[in-house]
C-alpha cells in the first residue's frame, strides 16, 4: 500500500530540517520538499541534496523570482501598499506564492497534506493557511509548531540539535548570529535575538555586519548618484533608458539602493495574531522603486481616483500582511487599483544620496499638469478665473456657517 505523501516548504535550517524527519516518522509518509527560489541567493547551495539526506522522497527547488516579481510585487507597489506607514511588506507578499506553488505540487503529486514550519506565534503561519483555504480547500495542513506533542519534544534548541544529531540529519547550528532572517527578492528582515529589546540600537557601528543588502548611509558615497526610472501603465519597465524586465529592475535597484544605503527600517510593528513585534528591515530596491511610482502618480493620475485608491492603501496592506492576498475583497482593489494605473506612464528622475531618495525631475506623455494654469502669473489659456473661486469658498462653507449658528462657533476662547 502506498504511503500518504505531505509536502513541506523547506528551507534547510534546523527547524524544517527537524520538522521532515519527524513528519516522516509521525505519519509514516513520504515528504517531499519544495523550496521556493524568490531571491535568497547562496542560502539555496546545497539544499537538493540536504534534503535527500535527511529522508525527502523528492525535492523541489523552483525559481519563482520572475512570478515574483511581475505578479506580486508589481502589483502590491502599484496599490501603494505600505504597512503602518513603514513596512513595504517583503515577508507577507512573498508567502502566497510560496503557498501557491506548494499546493500546485502537492495536488500533481496526489499529496494529502501539506506542512510548514512556521510558529504558533507569527503571521507566516496564516498566510500560508489562509492561501491553501482559498485555493485548495481540501488540503490538509500540518503546523507542527501548533501540535503539542511536537512543542514537548522540541522546547528549545538544544533538544532539536540532539534529534538532529541522533537521526543523522545534517544540519549546522551557531549562536553566533543571535536573530532570524528571511531574504527574498524584495528584502531581507530581521528580528529575535538582541532585536527584541527595543531599546536596542540596531544602527550602531558594532551591529553593522548583521546587514546584507546595503551599506550604512555613513558609509555610502559622498557623491549623489542620478537615476531616471521609465514607467508604462504603473509598471516600471526600464532603468537609465535600458529596458528590463521586472526581476531585472529589482535586481538592479537593489544593488543601486544598496550601494547608497537605502532602504532600512527598523520598526515595532502589529501581528495578526494580537502581539506587537520589533522588526529591521532591508528594502533597497523596493524603496527605490516605491517612491519613483509615487511621482509619476503624482504627475499622471487624477485627483479624485488618486484619493480614492489611497484611502484603500490601510486595507490593501493589511489584506496583504495578514495573508488575504487571494481573497476576493484583495481581489476587487486590485481590479481598482488596476484601472488607476492606465495612465501612469513617464520618467522619473532620482537623486540618491546616503540614504534618501529624492526627487530630481518628472516627465511624461499624459501629464496632467498644465503649467500655464498653475502659473502665479497671468493664464494666457484663461481656462481659470480666480473670481470663481468666490462662489466655490461661499457654498463650501455654508454647512459651517449654519452648523455654528446652532452649535455656537468652536476652537475660540
Amino acid at each position: 500500500m502506498a504511503k500518504n505523501k505531505i509536502v513541506l516548504a523547506y528551507s534547510g535550517g534546523l527547524d524544517t530540517s527537524v520538522i521532515l524527519t519527524w513528519l516522516k516518522e509521525t505519519y509514516d509518509a513520504e515528504i517531499i520538499t519544495f523550496t521556493a527560489d524568490i531571491g535568497q541567493k547562496d542560502e539555496l547551495d546545497g539544499l537538493e541534496e540536504k534534503a535527500l539526506k535527511t529522508g525527502a522522497s523528492k525535492v523541489y527547488i523552483d525559481d519563482l523570482r520572475a512570478e515574483f516579481a511581475k505578479d506580486f510585487i508589481y502589483p502590491m507597489f502599484q496599490a501603494g501598499a505600505l504597512y503602518e506607514g513603514q513596512y513595504l511588506l517583503g515577508t507577507s507578499i512573498a508567502r502566497p506564492l510560496i503557498a501557491k506553488r506548494m499546493v500546485e505540487i502537492a495536488l500533481a503529486e496526489g499529496a494529502t497534506a501539506i506542512a510548514h514550519g512556521a510558529t504558533g506565534k507569527g503571521n507566516d503561519q496564516v498566510r500560508f493557511e489562509l492561501t491553501a483555504a482559498a485555493l485548495a480547500p481540501n488540503i490538509e495542513v500540518i503546523a507542527p509548531w501548533r501540535d503539542e506533542a511536537f512543542r514537548e519534544a522540541f522546547p528549545g534548541r538544544a533538544e532539536m540539535i540532539a534529534y538532529a544529531e541522533k537521526h543523522g540529519i545534517p544540519v549546522q547550528a551557531s549562536a553566533s548570529k543571535p536573530y532570524s532572517t528571511d531574504r527574498n527578492l524584495l528584502h531581507i528582515s530581521f528580528e529575535s535575538g538582541m532585536l527584541e529589546d527595543p531599546w536596542f540600537d540596531s544602527s550602531a557601528a558594532d551591529v553593522e555586519e548583521m546587514y546584507v543588502l546595503s551599506v550604512s548611509p555613513e558609509k555610502a558615497p559622498d557623491q549623489a548618484e542620478y537615476i531616471e526610472l521609465d514607467f508604462e501603465a504603473g509598471d516600471c519597465v526600464a532603468i537609465n533608458g535600458e529596458k528590463l524586465s521586472p526581476l531585472d529592475v529589482m535586481d538592479k535597484l537593489n544593488e543601486i539602493g544598496g550601494k547608497h544605503g537605502i532602504g532600512r527600517v527598523d520598526m515595532v510593528e502589529n501581528r495578526f495574531v494580537g502581539m506587537k513585534s520589533r522588526g529591521v528591515y532591508e528594502t533597497p530596491g523596493g524603496s527605490i522603486l516605491f517612491t519613483a511610482h509615487r511621482k509619476i502618480e503624482s504627475l499622471t493620475m487624477d485627483r479624485d481616483v488618486m484619493h480614492l485608491r489611497d484611502s484603500l492603501i490601510s486595507k490593501y496592506s493589511s489584506l496583504v500582511y495578514n495573508g488575504f492576498w487571494f481573497a476576493p475583497e484583495r481581489l476587487a482593489i486590485q481590479a481598482l487599483v488596476n484601472e488607476s494605473q492606465k495612465n501612469v506612464t513617464g520618467t522619473v528622475r532620482l537623486k540618491l544620496y546616503k540614504g534618501n531618495v529624492m526627487a530630481a525631475g518628472l516627465k511624461s506623455p499624459v501629464s496632467l499638469y498644465n503649467p500655464h494654469i498653475a502659473t502665479m502669473e497671468a493664464d494666457p489659456t484663461k481656462a481659470y478665473d480666480q473670481g470663481d473661486a468666490t462662489g466655490f469658498i461661499r457654498l463650501n462653507a455654508l454647512r459651517l456657517k449654519v452648523s455654528s449658528g446652532v452649535n455656537g462657533a468652536s476652537g475660540i476662547n
